[in-house]
């Protein structure tokens, strides 16, 4: 069975987005070399990639351009090869290079892709989808990058919990930039 991981951004108030969706304050800081190495180091990790929707046509328009081609090769070049799924009841076809769309029950659909024979799998953000599949016990592990702010109105990580989900500590790291790594394995 394929593993399942989150990897998300957060505000010290749990948002991992703005009201209308604004990720803009998780990308305050592009410049802090230590941070940029980690991100670029968990890029070569290999696996595929869990996206909903929303994130998915956000990474799909930003990844594949040549601009961040330029800037940042080594995460571009990584993004665009790995193989993609994105969960929509709206999208039929997906554009973006290696992309699956996955139709139907989120739950039904992240645990038949979990049987399949393949590289483990991370959500990249889409917080909606982290705490519907976390609320199913379908996530193996956590990753959440705590960012120094208090964004106030937003959409806050595991808003909506039907239970109490227990988690269990595995590593953390403090980055210069403020940002602390979290990461969990469920309890």
């Amino acid at each position: 069975m394929r593993k399942l991981s989150s990897f998300i951004q957060v505000t010290l108030d749990g948002c991992f987005a703005g009201p209308n969706g604004e990720l803009d304050w998780a990308h305050k800081d592009p410049d802090d070399a230590e941070w940029n190495a980690f991100v670029a180091e968990n890029a070569k990790g290999g696996g595929a990639l869990l996206f909903g929707r929303k994130t998915y046509e956000m990474m799909a328009g930003y990844w594949p351009t040549p601009m961040v081609a330029q800037q940042n090769p080594v995460v571009a070049e990584r993004m665009n090869a790995l193989p993609k799924f994105v969960v929509s009841r709206t999208l039929d076809q997906a554009a973006w290079s290696n992309t699956v769309v996955l139709k139907g029950d989120l739950v039904a659909a992240t645990r038949k892709l979990k049987d399949t024979i393949g590289p483990d799998i991370a959500i990249l953000g889409s917080g909606w989808i982290v705490t519907q599949l976390a609320q199913a016990k379908l996530i193996d592990g956590f990753q959440i990058v705590v960012c120094p702010l208090v964004l106030g109105p937003g959409k806050r990580l595991f808003d909506g919990a039907g239970e109490t989900l227990h988690l269990q500590l595995t590593q953390s790291r403090a980055f210069g930039n403020g940002s602390v790594l979290l990461c969990y394995s469920p309890g």
